[in-house]
């Protein structure tokens, strides 16, 4: 058995795909989760082999794409800079794509302002010159995930059909950021930042013709939020169980379904024990919120039906 410490052995398997040209320069390597799934090791271990390859200068992070093989010029000793390169000076908007890489790969716990540094090649002090601290820039990392794909300036002439449209955005905006559902954790002190702003406002005028009153149109708002947030919460958590025990789901399931069997064998739990029965039950967040979009859509119809007689 191979004493080499478990990183480098990831690091070596991803640096025989980049040399046998499996991986070519611009194509994405596996994230760290991927590692974490495909290798069986600990996130720490995914971690640490991605930045043994950033140090050799065969990967490098790319804004809204993740950790992709590095250009030969840009891995070779005294190539000049790459576009976008640390030596052509960072900016703000560099600074937070460059988090949301990261946050993308390896969630919003893993974030610190030193990683970031890192993945630049600036030291920590130096980002302070643009950032105020981790808070400031989490804040700025989700109004640019707001921004990436702004909704149509002019919306359905449906009112449901609208509010399907703004929710389902905000949700797909959660499924590619995990980490949002934590970085816009609280309902109560909304973020000063002028694209989630931008999004309320939309939110609001989809609801400006219907009847309600402007804190009817707010509730419904928050409810729908709220809805995409409690199962995108779901969604990050899964994601991090898996980086914390290194299991999947499935595997999780199989490891445990001894337990759950004799716990079944109780006959305690029968409607739970039915939901394996003729029909099946197979948890699909996609289909929970799409259920309960439409069930807050239905019962908001109801109220408006009563505003209109």
């Amino acid at each position: 058995m191979s004493s080499q410490p478990p990183y480098l052995r990831v690091a070596a398997g991803i640096r025989r795909r980049i040399e046998s040209g499996e991986l070519s320069p611009g194509d994405r390597v596996p994230s760290t989760r991927a590692i974490v799934r495909e290798c069986g090791v600990a996130m720490a271990t995914a971690t640490k082999a991605l930045a043994a390859l950033r140090q050799e200068g065969l990967v490098r992070a790319v804004a809204g794409v993740g950790t992709v093989v590095a250009t030969p010029s840009a891995a070779g000793p005294g190539a000049p800079p790459a576009p976008g390169s640390a030596a052509q000076g960072p900016t703000r908007d560099r600074i937070v794509r460059t988090a949301v890489v990261f946050a993308d790969a390896e969630g919003l716990a893993a974030l610190s302002m030193r990683r970031v540094g890192a993945e630049l090649g600036l030291s920590t002090m130096a980002l302070y010159r643009y950032v105020q601290g981790k808070g400031d820039l989490v804040q700025l990392m989700a109004d640019a995930v707001y921004g990436e794909r702004p909704l149509p300036a002019v919306q359905p002439a449906d009112w449901r059909a609208r509010f399907e449209l703004g929710t389902r955005w905000l949700w797909e905006a959660h499924r590619r950021h995990a980490w949002m559902a934590r970085a816009v954790a609280s309902l109560t002190r909304p973020m000063p930042a002028p694209n989630a702003m931008a999004y309320t406002e939309w939110m609001l005028r989809a609801g400006a013709d219907t009847g309600l009153s402007k804190r009817q149109v707010m509730h419904l708002h928050l409810t729908l939020f709220g809805h995409v947030q409690g199962l995108a919460t779901a969604t990050e958590l899964e994601g991090q169980a898996v980086q914390d025990t290194g299991l999947s789901s499935e595997a999780w399931m199989a490891r445990n379904e001894t337990q759950f069997a004799a716990l079944a064998a109780t006959g305690a739990y029968p409607h739970l024990n039915s939901l394996g029965g003729s029909e099946g039950f197979e948890l699909d967040l996609g289909q929970v919120f799409e259920f309960g979009l439409s069930r807050i859509l239905d019962g908001t119809a109801v109220l408006m039906s009563k505003h209109s007689v």
